[in-house]
């Protein structure tokens, strides 16, 4: 179940392979302008999913729990079905510690991917990809969002982990 989670958060934001590392990302947040996460574009989606990693990473609970729809579900390569609950506590062990955070930058190194966003209507899929393959040809991950009073919140994720080579 570890596995799991640590393959959900480094596919959760891919904010890090373009910043280097993700130990970049805390250090950065406070001083970049970030896209506004309550408008209904593919930056914002993707705002919100890097936002959504760095919540698990630092044991924001509280951001977590109003992000994540309480039907929501993740289903990992292996095929296990976690739910929310799983998720915010995983993100409640985070906080006060970096270890997940070096966990997550090197699994990051190891397997840069693409992201692409499709929006229909209320609905958002974040599809994560190999780079090398392009998104048409690869897909290792994807969140669905929904678009809900005024706000991306995430419904459902699913793994399918990253391809062999």
């Amino acid at each position: 179940m570890r596995k799991q989670y640590l393959f959900r958060i480094a596919l959760a934001c891919l904010a890090a392979t373009t910043m280097g590392t993700t130990g970049a990302i805390a250090a950065t947040s406070a001083t970049r302008t970030s896209p506004d996460e309550t408008a209904r574009t593919e930056a914002a989606v993707i705002a919100v999913d890097e936002h959504w990693l760095e919540a698990e990473l630092s044991g924001d609970s509280a951001w977590l729990d109003a992000m994540l729809l309480p039907e929501y579900r993740s289903v990992g390569t292996d095929g296990a079905v976690h739910p929310k609950s799983a998720i915010m506590a995983h993100a409640a062990k985070n906080r006060g510690s970096d270890e997940e955070r070096r966990k997550v930058e090197a699994w990051i190194k190891a397997h840069p991917s693409g992201k692409a966003v499709v929006i229909h209507g209320d609905t958002a899929i974040l599809s994560f990809y190999d780079p090398t393959k392009g998104a048409a040809s690869d897909v290792r991950s994807s969140d669905i969002f929904v678009y809900v009073d005024g706000r991306w919140h995430a419904l459902y994720s699913q793994h399918s982990g990253p391809g062999k080579s």
